[in-house]
């Protein structure tokens, strides 16, 4: 059937206009959504039942290094500086295209299994022109939402730290090549590496080439004593700021730079466990706040840390509440309200998430005339029961093992617990093969 109804969850339409419906319908047709409300009356669709069930906005990740796939957890015990010469200096030279074709595979069915329907792919791993085409065609086969991020290769350190080297022109080719249409589930930006890791006047080069194109770019700014460079203050000294850039971390960016990002209607992206367990920071969620700057949310580094969604969500709130109460105990006081809610963790990982990729027509909230990219959440499972408590306590205290249904533009990615149209299991195994090839050529 071309129309579906998802019938009788508790719909978290993420639209103020809509509001949420404790027993509520979500009609789709053509892969859009065309209704939201109660007992909608559809005879010849195709039901899903939601009963017990929340039904939400798929997640979106605005920053995932998903070429890191097969190598989960490599890097938990790494500090950033290791991650540098560890990951990006020791494997990565390693990596065939198959290597960035079975991390990528594995990765982003990975990121579907857990409710991620979108996500930014930061490929930092271009060392050549198949290794490009390996990331885009993995995305494309696992039939998520994607940004694609083209970066550098990581086989030549003269890619890093001060480095005159433009953009790596390729990107063109790939343009041409996979991204025709701007409707189609794979779009194209740019991954660049800002001003902590090259030189003003290549950052300035590359945004033009980003901005010829007509793509987003994103960028690490405010990592550690990187953020010494003050990056976001460069870019405003040379007019480079926009509302086409999204900032990775800003850790360590003042106060001042958020809110010139904040003015030119720049975008941020928190990544609250990899910040915390590497080094970068303490991460800024309140700080962006406060200047003015709704954050998304990402995994980032999938060889540090799960790459289950659910965890960045309760991170970024545990994070700032731990800011905020260690302030307010300081000075004597014992703090009273929640400085960060569950609700605003999912608005991060759904509104916010679509509106700092340039995705909030089409994506991020259940709202008729946007895309149907719908997950279904089981809240009635044993570890996330509902106690009279608002549902959006329940969803941040979901799991991966939680999400019972995926769509991506109508179309069905999970169903029941069970990925569609691909085998985990064989992608899992060639992810393991890659992985064991890159352990003992690395120890040869």
């Amino acid at each position: 059937m071309s129309r579906k109804l998802i019938r009788g969850g508790h719909v978290l339409s993420m639209d103020p206009s809509i509001g949420d419906h404790p027993h509520g319908d979500v009609l789709i047709e053509g892969g859009v959504i065309v209704d939201v409300g109660t007992a909608l009356d559809v005879p010849d669709a195709e039901f899903i039942d939601a009963n017990g069930m929340v039904v939400m906005p798929g997640l979106i990740d605005t920053h995932r290094h998903t070429w890191q796939g097969a190598l989960a957890q490599i890097a938990t015990d790494w500090t950033l500086n290791e991650y540098f010469t560890q990951l990006l200096g020791r494997f990565s030279p390693l990596f065939t295209p198959d290597d960035v074709r079975a991390g990528t595979a594995f990765g982003a069915l990975e990121a579907l299994d857990s409710g991620v329907t979108t996500l930014f792919d930061w490929a930092h791993i271009m060392n050549t022109p198949e290794h490009a085409n390996a990331s885009v065609e993995a995305l494309r086969a696992a039939g998520i939402r994607a940004v694609f991020g083209h970066s550098i290769p990581t086989s030549d350190p003269s890619w890093y730290y001060a480095s005159r080297r433009r953009h790596p022109d390729d990107v063109r080719r790939l343009a041409t090549r996979y991204f025709n249409t701007p409707d189609q589930l794979v779009t194209l930006a740019l991954a660049l590496r800002g001003p902590e890791m090259s030189t003003i006047d290549t950052v300035a080069d590359d945004l033009a080439l980003a901005r010829d194109l007509g793509v987003r770019a994103s960028m690490h700014v405010g990592i550690g004593l990187l953020g010494g460079q003050r990056a976001i203050t460069q870019l405003h000294d040379h007019g480079l700021l926009g509302p086409d850039l999204i900032f990775l971390h800003a850790n360590t960016s003042t106060d001042d730079e958020l809110k010139l990002v904040a003015d030119t209607g720049g975008h941020a992206s928190v990544s609250a466990r990899v910040e915390m367990m590497m080094g970068h920071g303490f991460p800024a969620t309140g700080r962006l706040l406060e200047a003015g700057i709704r954050p998304a949310l990402s995994v980032d580094v999938v060889a540090g840390v799960p790459a289950n969604f659910f965890d960045e969500m309760r991170a970024v709130l545990e994070a700032e509440r731990l800011r905020r109460y260690d302030a307010l105990l300081a000075r004597g006081e014992q703090p009273a309200a929640v400085p960060l809610t569950s609700r605003q963790a999912i608005e991060f990982a759904t509104v916010e998430g679509a509106r700092t990729l340039g995705l909030d027509d089409r994506i991020g909230s259940l709202t008729p005339g946007k895309r149907a990219d719908i997950i279904l959440v089981d809240v009635a499972r044993s570890a996330v029961r509902l106690a009279g408590r608002d549902v959006t306590a329940a969803v941040v205290s979901a799991d991966a093992r939680d999400v019972d249904t995926v769509l991506v533009d109508g179309e069905f990615r999970k169903y029941h617990g069970v990925l569609m149209g691909h085998d985990m299991a064989a992608a899992r195994r060639h992810a393991e093969t890659s992985r064991d090839r890159l352990l003992a050529e690395l120890a040869a």
